[in-house]
Formats: structure tokens, C-alpha cells, sequence
């Protein structure tokens, strides 16, 4: 019998490239220690996890989300994990709400693509099903609007289930923002408090100064480490420091704007690079996509900008209607009107496509990096597409 080797906590536990949803996959190096205790412990407490439990998250186990939380975490805490290949979607779109039916699922943790996705289908596919063993929602990869949230929480949870909506990247390997089940009041869309141990600052995106009121906005940073979060680049421990430790001295950057509210809750505003400028404004996208989601004829939305002689950045929106909804010229009209309504003139959409489906990435990510260069007619620079899940 071969025994196991035995590892020091800082060797590679495994080498994972990120999603490129951003840019040129990188090689993420997680410890043997760090990663796997906090792996375990986010796991159990996030997720409120017991012995006996059923537990499911729908992700890619390629992905980061499908280690930390299919495999690593939840073995390393004895849990009965379900592992799932497919679609939402496919045969119908009640496939999730049957493995819960079938499985007697307590917690269950999805992508807010996903509950979009399977939203503009209609209610039916859900309350056919028996969902009375869920005890607990979760969600991950980006921020949730509110209305998907509603939903959720509504149709999936029967208004009895907590929902985690937990905020962290495939370089911190777990958890970093996220509510506790039954300790936090929960907000729609928000990702509300820092795990135990984390130190999240909101910085000046200009100064790079710490703003300590409330409420505020700037970017998210991390002032201190934690033992998930990853060592190095792989091969590039130069394009590591680069990446995340020098646009803000000493801080860890973590890529994302946020919102903190009066009572002192994080609200992720989306990714720093998908902040428009339109006539002097600033605006996350993120803001825009929930305002043109939230119109009942309106299954998804990716907004993004592009060049605009006037303007400097105009709103060009993609946007996927429910099904059985034709897309015309007033319906564009609609939703131009729907979202000035909803936010204000300067957010007004200048184009809408309408696009059946958005290129995602495996982990369920819309590749927002790849709809800019298509709204600035840049075909030539697609740049790295071996992520997509359906090119």
C-alpha cells in the first residue's frame, strides 16, 4: 500500500487559470493548508452546513467555485456533496429543481446566470417540484439583481431560506464577503459582511486614500491576508505582485468597485474596468444591466461602452428577452424609456441589440472584455477565447 505524502501547508495544493473573463488566463497557485482550512471552515458555516446535510453547487468543477465548494471544502468537512454534468435547461428547465427533488438537497448554490436563465422561462418549472428540503440559498459569480434575488428567494425558497450571496474570486480561494445565515438580515443584492478575518477597505480609485464614512463608493481592497488567498502566479511571480499589490500600495486589489451603505454593508458594483464615463458621469454597468433585467419582458442584459463622438462613452446594451417575447422597434423605445425611468436621462440606452445568448464563460460568467470589442467593432481583437462554453 502506498502511503500519502505528506506536504508542508505552502506546497502547491493545485495550479487553476482564471476564468479570462478579463483577459489572458492566469495560473493561480493555491497552499496545501491555507486554502484547504479555509475552504473547510467557509464551507461549513456559510452554508451552515450539519452531518446529514445534502449539499449542491451547480458549478463547473474546472472552475474555482466547483474546487472550493463541490470538492475541497465539503470533503474535507465529510459532507455529502452532489456533483452534477449538464445544462439548467436541458431536458427542460426544471432539471435543477428535480436533482433537489430527487436528492433531497438542504443547501443549494448556484450562479445568478443560472436564476436568470431559468426566471425568464416562467414559474411553473420550479413550483411543480417538491423544493420543501432546501434550507439554504446560495449565489456566486457576480453580483445579483434584485429582482432575480426576489425570485430566489420567492419561487426557490418559499420565502423560508436564507440566501448567501457571497462575494470572492478564484484568488482568494473562499469566501471574502458574504451574509451568515439566520445571524444577518439579508438585502437584495447585497454581499453584506466580510467573513471572519477579512479586512476589506474601500479606497479612492484616484488617491488610492481609505474612506472610512458611510455611505460611500470607490474600489474594494484587502489590507490584510488571509489563508485562502493564493501565493503566486505560476511561473510569474512578477505578473502576481503587478496584478494585485501595485495600483494600491499595500493593499490588496481586488479588481471590483463597491458601494458601502449606512449601515456599513458592501455592495459589489462590478468589475473596475466595467465603469463607463458618459459625459463626465460615472456609471457601472452593473447599475444599468438591473435596470433593464428588472422589465418583466427582459430575461438578461450585458451593457457595456464604446467610443461616442459626443459623449466620449455611449451605452451599448444586449439585452435577452423572455421567452416567447419578439424583440420591435417599441419595445426598444420601451426600455429606453424603462431604464431613463429607473435611473436617470444619462443612463439612457444608445443602442440595443438583441442577442438570444451572451457569450459565457464555463463557469457561467458573462465575457463582457469580448462584447466591448464587438460594440467598438474590434473583431481582430477578441483576444483569448478558449474559455468560452460555446464559441
Amino acid at each position: 500500500v502506498s502511503q500519502p505524502a505528506e506536504m508542508n501547508a505552502e506546497d502547491p495544493l493545485f495550479v487553476l487559470y482564471t476564468s479570462g473573463s478579463t483577459g489572458q488566463p492566469k495560473g493561480v497557485v493555491h497552499s496545501s493548508g491555507g486554502y484547504l482550512v479555509y475552504a473547510a471552515l467557509t464551507h461549513e458555516v456559510v452554508f451552515d452546513y450539519h452531518d446529514g446535510d445534502v449539499y449542491w453547487c451547480t458549478a463547473d468543477v474546472g472552475w474555482v467555485t466547483g474546487h472550493s465548494y463541490i470538492v475541497y471544502g465539503p470533503l474535507a468537512n465529510g459532507a455529502t456533496t452532489v456533483m452534477f454534468e449538464g445544462v439548467p435547461t436541458y431536458p427542460d428547465a426544471s432539471r435543477f429543481w428535480q436533482v433537489c427533488e430527487k436528492h433531497k438537497v438542504n443547501q443549494f448554490y448556484t450562479a445568478p446566470t443560472a436564476i436568470r436563465a431559468l426566471m425568464g422561462q416562467g414559474n411553473e418549472f420550479a413550483t411543480k417540484c417538491d423544493l420543501s428540503s432546501l434550507r439554504i440559498l446560495g449565489t456566486v459569480g457576480e453580483p445579483i439583481n434584485p429582482e432575480a434575488w426576489n425570485w430566489y428567494n420567492d419561487i426557490i425558497g418559499g420565502g423560508r431560506c436564507p440566501i448567501v450571496d457571497t462575494w470572492w474570486q478564484t484568488e482568494t480561494g473562499g469566501h471574502l464577503l458574504t451574509p451568515l445565515p439566520g445571524a444577518h438580515a439579508t438585502k437584495p443584492g447585497a454581499a453584506m459582511k466580510p467573513f471572519f478575518g477579512v479586512q476589506p477597505v474601500v479606497l479612492d480609485p484616484q488617491s488610492g486614500e481609505e474612506i472610512h464614512s458611510v455611505p460611500t463608493e470607490g474600489v474594494l481592497a484587502l489590507k490584510d491576508s488571509w489563508p485562502g488567498q493564493m501565493r503566486t502566479v505560476w511561473g510569474d511571480h512578477e505578473r502576481f505582485e503587478k496584478t494585485y499589490f501595485s495600483d494600491y500600495k499595500g493593499y490588496y486589489f481586488s479588481g471590483d468597485g463597491c458601494k458601502r451603505d449606512a449601515d456599513g454593508d458592501y455592495w459589489i458594483t462590478g468589475r473596475v474596468d466595467d465603469v463607463i464615463n458618459v459625459s463626465g458621469h460615472r456609471m457601472g454597468t452593473a447599475e444599468v444591466e438591473s435596470a433593464l433585467v428588472a422589465h418583466a419582458k427582459v430575461a438578461e442584459a450585458a451593457v457595456v461602452g464604446y467610443p461616442h463622438e459626443i459623449k466620449g462613452q455611449g451605452i451599448y446594451c444586449y439585452v435577452t428577452l423572455m421567452n416567447g417575447v419578439e424583440p420591435s422597434d417599441e419595445l426598444t423605445k420601451e426600455l429606453r424609456t424603462w431604464v431613463r425611468t429607473e435611473i436617470g436621462p444619462i443612463a439612457s440606452p444608445d443602442l440595443i441589440q438583441w442577442a438570444p445568448g451572451l457569450p459565457k464563460t464555463r463557469s457561467g460568467k458573462i465575457m463582457r472584455r469580448i462584447l466591448r470589442k464587438i460594440a467598438e467593432n474590434d473583431y481582430g481583437a477578441l483576444g483569448d477565447t478558449s474559455t468560452l462554453a460555446d464559441p
